[in-house]
């Protein structure tokens, strides 16, 4: 099959590795990581680049995102099937599993993820992110500000008691749970580490679409969210 990936950047390096094992001619297309902070950004780029793809000759486009703070809900196809995994985010696709998340996260409350993905691509919570952050406010508003800001923007990081590294074994895997353990203390978590499974994204790629994995929208539907374990389901335009 000719398949087209429509993918957070946070993926990437996974997605890479899993469509250099499948069989499928598979194109590969990242969008900035973040857009699920502003879920209405993250619907208009990625149904752009669904209507561009849906205008080329693929049997089928997927894409590499979860609901993402219901960034997907809306999502629609024309006349090639769309296919989303089913998972509230990345880390569903990193773990292998939507219940393993669950198990883990309802187990571990106040965990924070690192991934390769991640620590490329995102600046994550630590020391050298406060100072730089800092640095910058107070530059544009003053150090009294500055201290106010970034007061108001670590609060949500008091809900977070655990840093927990998601393993896909790389070859710089070491370094990179290096520097999570060391966000860790400078943040005053807990660490611990996860082996990734490849397994949810390689049936992706492969064409396997198991029914309880992935939602495949047939032309004319569109994703809507389920508030159920299947977390969406198609809907008619």
């Amino acid at each position: 099959m000719r398949l087209k990936v429509i993918s957070c950047a946070v993926l990437e390096r996974e997605l890479q590795l899993c469509a250099s094992r499948s069989k499928n001619d598979i194109e590969l297309l990242f969008l900035e990581q973040g857009l699920h902070n502003t879920p209405d950004e993250l619907r208009r780029q990625a149904q752009e680049a669904i209507d561009q793809a849906d205008s080329q000759a693929f049997e089928a486009i997927i894409l590499g995102y979860g609901l993402c703070s219901r960034g997907v809900v809306g999502l629609r196809t024309g006349k090639t099937r769309l296919v989303v995994p089913r998972g509230h985010d990345c880390i569903t696709f990193l773990l292998g599993s939507k219940e393993w998340y669950r198990e883990y996260f309802d187990s571990h409350p106040g965990v924070y993820w690192y991934s390769a993905g991640w620590i490329k691509h995102s600046d994550q919570p630590s020391r050298q992110r406060y100072e730089r952050v800092l640095a910058q406010y107070t530059q544009e508003y003053g150090e009294d500000n500055a201290k106010y800001l970034m007061e108001v923007e670590q609060s949500w990081m008091r809900n977070y008691k655990l840093a927990t590294y998601v393993d896909w074994d790389w070859p710089d895997a070491q370094e990179q749970k290096d520097f999570t353990q060391r966000c860790a203390k400078e943040m005053s978590w807990s660490y611990d580490e996860l082996l990734g499974q490849s397994g949810l994204l390689q049936r992706l790629l492969d064409g396997q679409w198991r029914p309880e994995e992935v939602l495949v929208l047939e032309p004319g539907q569109e994703v809507a969210e389920s508030f159920d374990e299947n977390i969406i389901r198609p809907q008619k335009k």
